[in-house]
């Protein structure tokens, strides 16, 4: 079943041409990956589908309903959640608090009653902090520092928090902006050991941008390459990668495939 559709996507800016018509599906249950080298268009994809940009000509659709028009908060409502290649977290809050900011759509009485301690709201607080705990926290094995402030935690661990806080949406559909951009490689087995968790386990639909390609070849179902704001290729990861179109935009014209 299609989760997600991009139809014909184009965007500019001012005279600067950033997607010229890119179409691409994404299934239930896809794990899909879009690369290309920087400047082809990538973040503005992702910026397109998560409603901080409205595409020039173009349609969006999110299981079957037109949501090109929608706000950034209402597309969140619908289930579509996601990360930041620059990590967009409260650095002065905990941990727990940062994570609980993703379980904002689903409350009921509002973050101002939410914050009582008696009532309604309290026991709604309460329960949503239980499910990050039980469910996200010990997933992403944050137990250790929960209570920490976020600004005091190594950068591997700030963008593990990013994905729970990401994950306490709940979504449908997970994007994942360079997932493990800067990291070392340590940090970097360690977040796809709990990107393969979140595919397997949960069965999770996620959309990635990653520049990191034995990452992509690793995790991907499907991979669709941008150059200069045009899609250039299609298909699994093997397909991709001999690609002679790809390996032209990423090493050159005088490259040639084996």
């Amino acid at each position: 079943m299609e989760l997600l559709r991009l139809n014909d996507l184009h965007l500019s800016f001012g005279g600067v041409t950033a997607l010229a018509g890119v179409s691409l599906d994404v299934r239930d249950g896809d794990f899909f990956a879009i690369i290309g080298p920087n400047g082809a268009g990538k973040t503005s994809v992702f910026n397109c589908i998560s409603g901080i940009y409205t595409p020039s000509l173009g349609q969006i659709l999110f299981n079957g309903r037109d949501i090109t028009s929608l706000k950034p908060h209402q597309r969140a409502k619908l289930g579509i959640a996601r990360t930041f290649q620059n990590i967009a977290l409260f650095k002065g809050m905990t941990v727990l608090d940062n994570i609980k900011i993703g379980r904002h759509v689903h409350l009921r009485s509002g973050a101002l009653a939410c914050g009582l301690y008696y009532g309604r709201a309290a026991r709604e607080e309460r329960a949503h902090r239980e499910a990050i705990e039980r469910e996200i926290i010990a997933l992403l094995e944050l137990q250790d520092v929960r209570h920490q402030v976020v600004g005091t935690l190594p950068y591997g661990l700030q963008k593990r928090v990013e994905l729970a806080r990401a994950l306490a949406l709940d979504p449908s559909l997970l994007l994942l902006d360079e997932p493990t951009a800067g990291m070392n490689a340590e940090e970097t087995e360690d977040m796809v050991r709990f990107i393969l968790y979140i595919k397997r386990v949960r069965k999770l639909t996620a959309v990635m941008i990653e520049h990191d390609m034995g990452v992509v070849m690793d995790i991907s179902d499907r991979v669709v390459v941008l150059d200069f704001g045009e899609k250039i290729a299609a298909g699994s990861p093997a397909e991709v990668q001999h690609n002679p179109l790809v390996v032209k935009a990423y090493l050159g014209e005088d490259f040639e495939v084996a």
